[in-house]
């Protein structure tokens, strides 16, 4: 058994270790790269001065109230996405005039850069936080209603017509049936929304350089200074890095418990 868990725990490490190793040896190709004039030194700066930019970040800068700038929005926008995805879901799968006449038209605005909107947003809501949370609510929108009404639609017929010869009301059959079956798929349309509700509000954060990340990103890149705007962004990708590492556990753990 010893021997065995040796070799499941080596073939998890397995992957694990060759993706450090293949960034780590892109680092390494980058820094000399730059160094030796292979890649313009006014565009990309070596991965050596954007390590030393980081303890900038902190000290300097104030990354972490940066950070929880844009973890708040963030917060805030998928709580919105959650709510009214599902509940938009739910009404496109109860009503089935209303899912033919918009589903297309849904799953068009998914693919759409929203993020073009912000100038209509900064109309109606002004320059500040409400802006930024609902580019995000919109962005993110889109994906968990659909992610719903699949969950929903590929429910099995067998579930439902057990669930109806136990004479189940309405309710009852998609709080105890509908609903329970849908819900790993639903939590994929969550997970999908909260990255893109993510990614557009630290965009539109830096397009009106007001908030958290996204604004740092944008007043480092305007004082030219290349090592902390890479830093910067670096920090980004983590946080993004992160969120979809816990995202995808709490799938993983809402799947098994199901």
């Amino acid at each position: 058994m010893s021997g065995l868990s040796k070799s499941l725990t080596r073939s998890a490490l397995r992957p694990v270790l060759i993706g450090v190793g293949s960034l780590i040896l892109f680092f390494i190709f980058l820094e000399f790269a730059v160094r030796f004039g292979l890649i313009n030194q006014f565009a990309v700066a070596p991965p050596s001065d954007i390590v030393k930019a980081f303890p900038r970040l902190f000290a300097e800068e104030h990354v972490g109230d940066r950070f929880l700038d844009t973890a708040f929005e963030a917060v805030i926008a998928s709580v919105f996405v959650a709510l009214f995805g599902i509940s938009a879901g739910v009404l496109l799968y109860k009503v089935r005039i209303l899912r033919l006449a918009t589903e297309t038209w849904v799953a068009a605005f998914a693919a759409a850069p929203t993020v073009l909107l912000y100038p209509l947003f900064l109309v109606i809501f002004g320059r500040n936080a409400t802006t930024i949370i609902m580019m995000g609510f919109v962005a993110g929108l889109a994906p968990v209603t659909l992610k719903t009404l699949e969950g929903l639609s590929t429910t099995r017929r067998v579930l439902v017509n057990v669930g109806r010869s136990f004479n189940l009301t309405e309710w009852q059959l998609f709080w105890k049936i509908l609903f329970p079956s849908a819900l790993p798929t639903i939590f994929v349309g969550v997970r999908l929304g909260l990255v893109f509700a993510l990614i557009n509000i630290v965009g539109v954060e830096f397009l009106i350089n007001f908030g958290g990340l996204g604004a740092l990103i944008n007043e480092l890149s305007e004082r030219f200074d290349l090592a902390g705007t890479y830093a910067a962004i670096c920090f980004v990708i983590l946080v993004s890095v992160m969120v979809f590492m816990t995202t995808e556990r709490a799938e993983r753990w809402l799947t098994s418990a199901g």
